[in-house]
């Protein structure tokens, strides 16, 4: 059995109407046949943020969705609640705070379940927090702002589901440039990922990275780093030179083993797919009647032409006589 699928979400993704990024979820996870788990545990809302998913997930198709919420991490060892992920095809953890699902999660025998999920198959994903836990190191918490600086942020341990890594996510719309950065530049052996809203990292593979979505995915890499991280002061500017990086939209692909930019295909936006689809069906339908009056195809255009011409015209309907009084 190949591993599954992993989605890294920035966090605020459209629930209501193009829902691209939830759709693109589900369909990862089995469509109609899906069974999804949302862990809630990030959220500070109660059930209400389960309603919301499992009303989106319901709107899409999916006709099961489960809730695995431990409110402590002593419930992330109870055997009945990690059993309802034996047979999931997916598994949603929701945003909120990321060092209390980590707290919760992490080093469990939940923890130990979501690994087992995506190790036989299935698409492992969430937003916000629950996209940063996705990587074995994980931004617990920390300030914006463009520029790194020294003790800009604090890592935790993460699910480990994708090693060698850090995610960070409502990334452009937060202005957390700097602080991904201040990470790479301690540590230049992990590959920083800032994911925007709206937005998805898809991993497949383990290593191969597809954007979907309506913003973009920026990768750090710092291998060939030139930093003072080690000597910098509290919270002084880090000197961060020689890094390469990639911003990548919707479309692109990157491989994460190799740090290495793939290719770019454009997507069709779902109006034009929905044209598409359309004109297929005509031809589908014309191909039917041509081969229901077992003609050929200029045979059938010759007769809908002559079936044209011998139409009577709006000129030659008659028309009612309209009494002069």
């Amino acid at each position: 059995m190949h591993a599954g699928s992993l989605f890294a979400i920035g966090g605020a993704e459209a629930k209501l109407r193009r829902r691209n990024v939830l759709r693109a979820f589900v369909a990862e996870a089995g469509g109609a046949d899906a069974r999804i788990v949302v862990i809630p545990t990030a959220s500070s809302l109660g059930v209400e943020v389960v309603e919301v998913y499992r009303a989106v997930f319901t709107a899409l198709g999916v006709s099961t969705v489960v809730a695995v919420r431990p409110e402590s991490r002593a419930e992330s060892y109870d055997p009945d609640l990690v059993a309802r992920l034996d047979d999931a095809t997916g598994i949603f953890m929701t945003g909120g705070n990321q060092l209390k699902l980590s707290s919760f999660v992490t080093g469990t025998p939940l923890g130990a379940a979501i690994h087992q999920a995506y190790h036989r198959g299935a698409v492992v994903g969430g937003t916000s927090a629950g996209a940063s836990i996705l990587s074995d190191h994980m931004i617990a918490f920390g300030s914006g702002g463009s520029t790194p600086k020294q003790r800009m942020s604090q890592l935790a341990v993460g699910l480990g589901l994708i090693p060698g890594m850090v995610i960070d996510q409502h990334f452009e719309q937060r202005n957390r440039y700097g602080r991904l950065m201040s990470i790479v530049a301690q540590s230049p052996s992990l590959l920083g990922v800032g994911v925007d809203e709206d937005t998805a990292a898809v991993v497949r593979q383990g290593h191969l990275l597809e954007v979907v979505g309506r913003g973009a995915v920026t990768v750090v890499d710092g291998s060939n780093l030139t930093s003072n991280a080690y000597t910098a002061k509290r919270t002084a500017p880090l000197l961060f030179s020689g890094a390469t990086l990639h911003v990548l939209p919707a479309g692109s692909h990157f491989d994460l083993a190799t740090r290495t930019f793939v290719r770019h295909v454009t997507p069709v936006p779902p109006d034009e797919v929905r044209e598409v689809q359309a004109a297929e069906a005509d031809l589908r339908r014309l191909a039917r009647d041509i081969a229901s009056d077992d003609v050929s195809p200029a045979n059938y255009a010759r007769r809908l032409r002559r079936g044209r011409q011998h139409r009577p015209s709006e000129e030659a309907q008659p028309t009612a006589m309209v009494d002069p009084q």
